[in-house]
This record gives structure tokens, sequence and C-alpha cells, in this order.
């Protein structure tokens, strides 16, 4: 999974009457020109899904992602289509659901439904040009109802029901706790594991208020970053990522959807926890995507304190941080 990027969020969030946006044609020009390769795009089914009839989609709102895998088959950049919001769950603001994805069966129903629509709809789409990413960022054991099995379960009956369908597409399944945490039980399944670039969140999530842990935290440092009970560290970094080198010897692909860092850490200490990270995932052999292209955390005018930008292909760049995704590809 060499695959580097960048998500989007054309389809992010619903609210009422906001339709999704068209793919940013120059976004995807300024990857392409560069040589990045991936574009994860993270959707809400509330787009297609009204008053929890999950049974009873709008098809027509899907000719969105048909424009997104069009815009970026045109350039050779590979789609990761990702639920960021599915029946049931959602990692930001699941109070807004009316049903739970692990212990109700019409959520589930629902959630493998509409996968089974996007199987139909893009059966024989080729693998360098396609990939479904079931459900972003699954919550902890223990909460709202998961359990390992019962979350393993869900993503068998997934998988299996679009392989019956499209038996040869490429599936990405993201790790527990948030995308942090490899699931070794399902190391069989033959699909890329999806792991995340936050941690310490004190370094990537520093003042970020929709985290509870932000409250209290002093301005990060890093290297050398005290959080969590661990001195956080390039070693330490290895150390955190050690589950998901021993799936990779297992033959499971693995890949990075999201990493980042909220501009309210100073540029310095983000460029070389980035750094590190990224000198990492390019050891292991991992692709990336980073959280995101343009906005808090991306490489465009994120506003982090002490940042310098350079005018560059029409935008705003954070040079640095840009030079340090270049190296750090295969």
């Amino acid at each position: 999974m060499n695959k580097y990027g960048f998500n989007f969020q054309w389809m992010f969030t619903w609210e009422e009457g906001r339709k999704p946006e068209p793919p940013d044609e120059k976004a995807l020009d300024f990857l392409a020109e560069l040589g990045f390769n991936f574009v994860r795009i993270t959707t809400d089914y509330r787009y297609w899904t009204k008053n929890f009839e999950y049974l009873k989609p709008d098809m027509e709102v899907f000719s969105y992602i048909d424009s997104y895998l069009k815009a970026c088959k045109e350039r050779n950049l590979h789609l990761c289509l990702n639920f960021h919001r599915v029946p049931g769950y959602c990692i930001n603001y699941n109070y807004l659901e009316r049903d739970n994805l692990w212990t109700d069966r019409i959520a589930q129903e629902g959630f493998i439904y509409q996968w089974k629509l996007m199987a139909e709809r893009y059966k024989g789409v080729d693998n360098k040009d396609l990939s479904f990413d079931l459900i972003n960022e699954p919550p902890e054991v223990g909460q709202y109802g998961l359990t390992r099995e019962n979350h393993a379960d869900l993503i068998r009956r997934t998988v299996q029901a679009i392989r019956t369908i499209d038996p040869n597409r490429e599936i990405v399944i993201d790790g527990l706790g948030g995308g942090h945490l490899a699931i070794q039980e399902l190391a069989d399944l033959d699909v890329i594991q999806s792991g995340r670039g936050y941690q310490p969140m004190s370094v990537s999530h520093y003042q970020a208020t929709w985290w509870d842990g932000h409250k209290g935290l002093p301005e990060p440092v890093y290297p050398n970053n005290h959080w969590d009970g661990k001195v956080w560290n390039k070693e330490s970094l290895r150390e955190f990522y050690q589950p998901w080198r021993d799936l990779q010897a297992k033959g499971v692909k693995v890949h990075i959807g999201e990493f980042g860092c909220y501009n309210k850490t100073p540029n310095d200490a983000a460029l070389r926890w980035l750094g590190d990270m990224m000198s990492l995932y390019k050891e292991f052999g991992w692709g990336y995507s980073l959280w995101n292209f343009e906005g808090e955390f991306g490489i465009i005018g994120h506003g982090r304190p002490g940042a310098v930008y350079e005018l560059y292909k029409g935008y705003r760049v954070d040079r640095k941080l840009l030079d340090i995704l270049l190296e750090n590809r295969l």
C-alpha cells in the first residue's frame, strides 16, 4: 500500500440544505504534478439517507462519488472511499445517531446494504483506481457496545457481501480505538489495515476542543514529550507501531489513513514530530494520507504558530512540511 496523499472533505458532514462539494480539480492537479497518488474521501451517509431509512437511499447523490472517481482516474490518483459516518456510528457527535452499529440489527443491515450498493455501482473498477474503507475509526473496545467479537463478525460479513458482488475489490479496515489499534484477529481477511498518526495526542491535538484530553495540557515540545505515562520520541513511536509491524509480518498490508497536527502546536515541534513519524513509515514501507490538504491540519495555510509559507502553484504552502511529505515516499 505505497500510496501517498491527502484526505478531502467534499462529502464530510451533512447539514440540512447542504449539498456535497464537487471535486477540487485544482487540488487534484497539485497532487498529480507532485507525484502523489492517493485521495481519501470521507463521507457522511446522511447525504443519501434521510430519517434513518437506510434501505431507501437517494441514488442520485452517488453521482458526486462518480465525479470524484472520474476526476481522480483522469490524474492517475487512487480514490479510497471511506464511510466516515455510518448507520449507527460516527467518531464525531455519535449522539446524532438513532441506532447502534454494534448492537442493533437494523443499523448493521443498513450498513451492509449501503456497501453492497457501492460494490454494485463500482463493480469491476480496477483496484489501482478505487478501494473501499468501511468504517472510519471504530471506538475502543467496550464503547458503544463494541466487542472484538461483534466487530470482527460485522467486518467479515461486510467484506463477504462486497466480494460476493465484486470478488477482487480492495478493502480497507481502520484500527480500533479511533484507528490506533491493529486488529490481529482479522489478519486472515485479505484486507488492508489502516492505522493513524496522532500519537502522542498531546502534540497532535493540543487545544483541540473536540477532544476531552486537551484540557490543561502544557504547550507541546518534541521530542521528549511527556504524555500518558510515556516519554514520546522516535523510539517510543517505533514501539507504538510494533503491533502494526506484527500484522505486516503476517503478510497484511498496512496504510496510515490519517495523520496530522492541529494548528495550535508550535510549528517547529510539529515538524520534528511529523518528520520522525514519516521517516518510520518510509522505513516500514507504509503509505500515508495527511489529514488534510487545506485546513487546520493541512499543508495549505494551516496557521500553526511560527509557520513560514511559500506561494506555490497558487497556494500558501508550508514548504517545510511539503518537503517532509515528499522526502518520505518510497
